[in-house]
């Protein structure tokens, strides 16, 4: 399917990067965006803007990108599948799991493509580590330790970042939402995560009502043997130092990756010292660029994507799994799909 008509629901800074990339991949598309205030002037990219969803159905879009916060992505989500729209929709899914099942069984129904946003998986340096652990380099892996963290008002230079969908819960925002792509990514390297301890809290003074700071202890489906890999997660929107790495402790070495330089490194059994086994420094747009260029090529061939709604779903159920184990001061708690 060639898209000639596509929209983008959101015009925040997320909604203007895909809006911006989509318009370099769609030159020739009509391309427009619904944004939730009316709007007299038309976005720069886009070929017009509406405001009401009875407006984004009469333009009948082949697909759109859904990037408006969190709670609102069901409100149109639904209808535009129904439609018989292809969706990418941003991380999180939703700000919660409950009506993510109907649409997934909507789109199935309809056949339409549901991708879920989770453009950490482009990643050049993730997918090396991710290649290395499957390949054996450091053997069984028998513990995780992983690091996500900045500063909130630094997120986004230029903007009060209590206005922002990250500070208000309203909007879906809160770290263990917002930083999900370590939980999606932990997933996809380790494998099922069938259940969480989790201490959630707001340590700063930072105008936010939602938690600041999570710390998770993931326990993934037990082996053969009964053995269950851990990991340990760490989020958070307070530190200055900004972070993001996942060391992988193996029963030969250990490997690290390094989101912000794009290196990976092995320590092999009975030495001293890191080596490089891949360096290539994050581009700008480089990820979410792979990620549209699938998505377009599995609406075009009618593929599923390699990131579903299901595993959107997935990471949502651990989200929650991890809110009622904070409420029960960290006890373990089992993931929905994984009693």
């Amino acid at each position: 399917m060639l898209i000639e008509r596509l929209l983008v629901v959101g015009h925040g800074s997320i909604g203007k990067r895909h809006l911006r990339i989509a318009r370099s991949l769609l030159p020739e598309a009509d391309i427009r965006v619904m944004r939730h205030e009316p709007c007299e002037t038309t976005p720069e990219h886009a070929n017009g803007s509406m405001s009401a969803i009875e407006d984004a159905l009469a333009f009948s879009p082949q697909a759109a990108m859904i990037a408006n916060p969190a709670s609102l992505h069901m409100k149109v989500a639904q209808p535009l599948a129904l439609s018989g729209t292809h969706l990418l929709i941003e991380k999180p899914l939703a700000d919660a799991a409950w009506a993510v099942p109907d649409l997934l069984a909507l789109c199935r129904r309809q056949g339409v493509v549901l991708m879920t946003a989770y453009n950490l998986r482009f990643s050049p340096s993730l997918r090396r580590f991710r290649e290395e652990i499957q390949a054996g380099r450091i053997g069984k892996v028998i513990s995780v330790r992983c690091e996500i963290g900045q500063y909130l008002p630094t997120w986004r230079p230029g903007s009060d970042y209590r206005k922002g969908v990250s500070a208000s819960r309203a909007l879906g925002g809160g770290a263990l939402l917002e930083l999900s792509h370590e939980i999606d990514y932990l997933r996809w390297i380790f494998g099922d995560i069938a259940v969480v301890n989790a201490v959630l809290s707001r340590q700063s003074s930072l105008e936010i009502d939602v938690e600041d700071t999570a710390h998770l202890v993931l326990g993934f489906a037990c082996d053969v043997a009964g053995r269950r890999l851990l990991a340990s997660l760490n989020m958070d929107f307070v530190r200055h130092d900004t972070t993001r790495t996942c060391l992988a402790i193996g029963e030969s070495g250990s490997l690290r990756w390094n989101g912000l330089t794009g290196a990976v490194e092995v320590l092999e059994g009975g030495t001293a010292r890191w080596e490089d086994v891949f360096v290539r420094s994050p581009q700008i747009d480089e990820t979410y660029i792979a990620e549209w260029r699938h998505f377009l090529a599995c609406v075009r061939e009618g593929a599923t994507p390699s990131i579903t709604g299901e595993d959107g779903l997935a990471a949502l159920e651990i989200v929650e799994a991890a809110r009622a184990s904070a409420v029960q001061l960290g006890a373990a708690v089992a993931v929905a799909s994984h009693p």
